[in-house]
This record gives structure tokens, C-alpha cells and sequence, in this order.
């Protein structure tokens, strides 16, 4: 079962409302970065930690942040040099769902 906020809100319910508020509720409100920057910076650490669980949510709330499709796939691709093709190639393998509904590569073929 991949990770979700709804999976883990009945299992840890006090870590995902010290999570929520410390994270949502303060850090991405801060001044100095703006949320695209601070969704950029989440998704590389994501990619570069093998945080594969967690991406599909950050992946899609960086577009919702104004990331564009082109620069996640940049992202993924910069990363590669500085974190392994491995890693590298699971963010991708994460990221085709997204991409696809985006409609910014074509489905695969199965």
C-alpha cells in the first residue's frame, strides 16, 4: 500500500496533527521562499532520499504550485548526476501517472 495522509491519520493521529500543523501550518508559510520553491525543494529531497511513497502527493502539489511538468521531469533528470540513475529512474516511474493525466507524455503501452 503506497502512503497516503488519509492512511496514516487513524494509525499516528497526533504525529499527522503535529505534522500538519508544524509543516502546512508554519515552515510553508514562511517568508523568504515562495510554495513553488519550497514544492521543488520537497520533490529533490523526496527523489534524492528514495522517499518513492511520498512523491505522487508532492509531485502533484508542486504542479498545483506552479511547477511545470517540464521542470519536474528537469528536476528528475538534474538529479541523476547527483543522487544515482536509480533513484533517478524510480522518480520517473513514479512521476508517469502524474505526467500522463497532465497529458505531458504519452500513456504506456502495455
Amino acid at each position: 500500500m503506497a502512503y497516503s495522509v488519509e492512511s496514516t491519520k487513524d494509525v499516528v493521529p497526533k504525529l499527522r496533527e503535529v505534522v500538519e500543523a508544524t509543516i502546512y501550518g508554519d515552515i510553508w508559510e514562511r517568508p523568504g521562499l515562495t510554495k513553488r520553491d519550497r514544492s521543488m525543494i520537497t520533490v529533490a529531497t523526496l527523489i534524492a532520499r528514495g522517499q518513492a511513497d511520498q512523491m505522487p502527493s508532492h509531485m502533484k502539489r508542486a504542479i498545483n504550485n506552479g511547477v511545470t511538468a517540464t521542470e519536474l521531469t528537469e528536476i528528475i533528470t538534474h538529479l541523476a548526476f547527483y543522487v544515482g540513475f536509480p533513484a533517478a529512474l524510480s522518480a520517473a516511474s513514479t512521476a508517469r501517472p502524474l505526467l500522463e493525466e497532465l497529458g505531458a507524455v504519452k500513456p504506456a503501452v502495455k
